[in-house]
Order: C-alpha cells, then structure tokens, then sequence
C-alpha cells in the first residue's frame, strides 16, 4: 500500500477560476519581464551591437544556474506566515535585473567589459527573483486548487505565462523599432512597472487566512537541509526529481538546433524557420489544453491519469526525436513540419502533467513543506534547461566536426534526446499511485 492511500491527501477548493486566472496574471508579469530579457536583449546584443551569441546564451544560464536557490526560497515560504510577500518580493527584484539587464546591454555598446560586468549581476537578479516568485506562486496555487482542477489550473496559469510572452514580445518589437539604446531603457523600465504594479493588483486579498501557514515555534522549526534531506529521503521524490530533469533536459535541448536543422537540411529560409517554431508552440499549446479537457472531463476516469500522461507523452516525444533522426538521414524527403508538430504536442502534453504532478505531490500530508517540494523541482527544472541549452547545442557543434555530413550530425544528436526522452518515461513509470490520479487518493 503506497503513501497515497495510508495518508490524507491535503486539499483546498479555495480558489475558483478567478483567484486562478489572479495567479495567472501574476505569472503573465513573471513572463513578460522574463521574455524581454531572454529574446528581445539576446537579439540586441547579436544583431544591434554585433556581439557572440555565446555571451547571451551565457547570461541566460546563469539566470538557470543560479536558480538551484528554488528550495532555499520555498523553505522560506513555508516558515512564514503567507506567501504572497515572497511572490511580490521576487517580482520586484525579477523587475529590477530586467531593467537591470536593460541598461546592461546599451552600456555594452559604450564599454564592453562595463556592461558585462552589469548584466552578470543584473542576470543574478533575475535568476533570484525568479526562484522567490515563480516558487512560492507554484507553493499557493498547489495549496489553494482542489486536486481535480489541478491540470486545468496548471494549463490556464502557464497559458496566461505563454500570452504574456506574446503580448510583451509584440509590443515591444513595434516600439523598439527603429532601433535606440534609449527606447530599450524606456520600455524595459515601463514593461517592469507595468508587471510589478499588476503582481500587486492580482494578489490583493487572494491569500485568504484559511491558507496561510500555521506558525511554528522554535521547537517545530526544522533547519533547511534537515527538511531537504527529510524530504530526499522519500523514494517518489528522488525518482519525481530526476524525472523532472530528464525530460526537461531533453525538452530544452532541442530548442537551439531546431531551426538551425531545418535550415541547413531542408533549406528553409529564415521565416520558413520561425513559422516552424510557431507549429511546434501550437502543438505544445494544443497537448496542454488536451490534457487540460481530459483531467477535468467526463473523460477523466478514463484518460486522466497525470502519470499515464507524464509517462506516454515522453514515448510519444521519443517517437517524434525518432522521426527526427529519420528526417536528417532522408534529408528533404519528410513531413517535417508534420513531426514538428507532434513534437510539441506530445510535449505539451508531458510538461503540464508533470506540473500538475508536482502540485499534487507538494501537498500530500499537508505537511507544510509544499515550497520546498516545489523547490526542488523548479530548481531541477532551471539547471536542466540551463544544461540542456548549452549541451544541446555544444553537442551538435561536436558532431558536426566529427561526421562529415551535417545531417548526420544532426541526427546523432536527435537520437540521444530520444533516448532521453526514453530514460524520462521509465523513471515518471517508476513514480508510485500518488501521481496517478487526478481526482485525489481514494
């Protein structure tokens, strides 16, 4: 008999669908600042000023890598009395590296070693305001959403991310055009106020006092790495963990070879490039939203199951790196926006059951430590994506020198995130019952 069924599962139907659409908004802010500084300065510092793409892709990791804090971050959440001071916390500090990052960049164009210097530290910011917001937001929308409503509330919070990416990335291109040191500053700096002022609004009164955390005494209060190492000690979690990693190491490594494929196998030209980008993202969209219908449906006792999602939705991402193996030793002769497509699906489908999962296993007990739970696996999460990028492109350089026909190379790399992906789908089988339901334990 697992956990899961000798243990009360902790549920709250405190937030309905608009406390849910508030979170949200707040994780729309998040995106915004995020997306500015991650595509539109990334693009600036290569394009504008002519600098090594290497110096963002750098800057992005370390915004990962500093990321492994998540834990620490939850573990303070939890010892507080609310969790909204850590969420409005972390999005200020989140504002202050974007437009940090914002004054960076046009600094590189004065002087060179100033501005790196001042967007290593802004990029530290907003590495840390990610790990204080982004964690303590997951924490209460896993505590404040009925276990039935998690995936559905998982898809819609991650939707409302995705449209602030899409919003802030529109608008800012239409105003940052022709381009200006002083025109980046200025809607970087309305973009952050903009998020700040709307993390505020949104959380106003939405952490009500039956969610707040009981207060412990000196006596209950447990050090961070004694709680840490309590909760590693957990079999589930260790595998949850590096299932967490894995696919998202593996989800993340393609994102920088893709397009370069596409370009150089099929001879698609730029724009060919970025509407592909576009199928895969629609297909992410539409494998969310399907897991979304059948985790809150009629169809629930039937294709519900977050674990089956998690597991099959891996398969079905090893399946379509197969399918991309295939298409760089066929070359042009291949669906390949048909395969691109189902990449996405299937991985839509695997990352918002995964994140579901993660809210349903951070408050099994209800024993208070849902922030470092969610921690844990937000900080996997950041330092796969980290890796995953620098790795996955690394590794196509490599293979490129080592096989004579790019192709190939390509290839060669498609079938490790295959296998990946395959590694993924053994650890999430491995995961006991406490995931395999979306309606509680029973």
């Amino acid at each position: 008999m697992t956990i899961a069924m000798t243990q009360p599962m902790y549920q709250s139907s405190t937030f309905g669908w608009i406390s849910i659409v508030r979170l949200g908004l707040v994780q729309a802010a998040i995106g915004a600042i995020v997306v500015m500084t991650t595509s539109t300065l990334n693009r600036i510092m290569v394009v504008e000023l002519a600098l090594p793409a290497s110096l963002p892709g750098l800057l992005v990791a370390i915004h990962y890598f500093v990321q492994v804090i998540r834990p620490r971050m939850g573990f303070e959440s939890d010892i507080g009395a609310k969790r909204t001071p850590w969420i409005i916390g972390g999005v200020g500090l989140l504002a202050l590296g974007g437009f940090g990052a914002a004054i960076a960049t046009t600094l590189m164009g004065v002087n060179l070693i100033i501005g790196i210097a001042a967007a290593i530290v802004a990029f530290f910011f907003i590495g840390i305001g990610v790990s204080m917001s982004g964690t303590s937001l997951l924490a209460l929308l896993a505590k404040g959403v009925s276990d039935e409503r998690r995936a559905a509330a998982a898809t819609t919070v991650w939707l409302m991310m995705i449209f602030g990416f899409a919003l802030t990335s529109g608008i800012a291109g239409k105003f940052l055009d022709p381009y200006s040191p002083e025109k980046v500053i200025l809607i970087s700096g309305i973009i952050s106020s903009i998020a700040c002022l709307m993390t505020v609004l949104a959380l106003y009164k939405l952490e009500g006092r039956e969610l707040e955390n009981t207060p412990r005494s000196n006596v209950q209060k447990m050090p961070f790495r004694k709680t840490l190492t309590d909760i590693l000690s957990d079999p589930d979690t260790k595998k949850f963990t590096i299932f967490i990693f894995l696919s998202m190491f593996a989800f993340s490594a393609q994102d920088l070879i893709l397009e370069p494929f596409a370009g150089i196998i099929f001879k698609y030209s730029l724009g060919e490039t970025t509407s592909l980008s576009g199928i895969q993202h629609s297909g992410v969209l539409t494998g969310m939203l399907l897991v979304a219908f059948c985790g809150s449906s009629r169809l629930r006792p039937y294709f519900g199951s977050l674990r089956s999602w998690m597991i099959y939705g891996c398969l079905a991402s090893a399946l379509a790196m197969f399918g991309l193996v295939l298409a760089g030793i066929v070359e042009g002769a291949w669906p390949l926006k048909l395969n691109v497509f189902v990449l996405g699906l299937a991985n839509g489908a695997f990352s918002i059951a995964a994140i579901a999962s993660m809210m349903r296993l951070a408050v099994i007990g209800g024993s208070g430590k849902e922030g470092v739970r969610i921690g844990l696996w937000g900080g996997a999460q950041a330092i796969a994506f980290g890796l995953g990028g620098l790795l996955g492109a690394s590794a196509s350089d490599l293979a490129r020198s080592i096989f004579t026909n790019p192709a190939f190379a390509y290839s060669s790399v498609f079938f490790i995130e295959a296998m990946l992906f395959i590694a993924s789908a053994y650890m999430a089988s491995q995961v006991e019952s406490k995931t395999s339901s979306t309606s509680g334990a029973r």
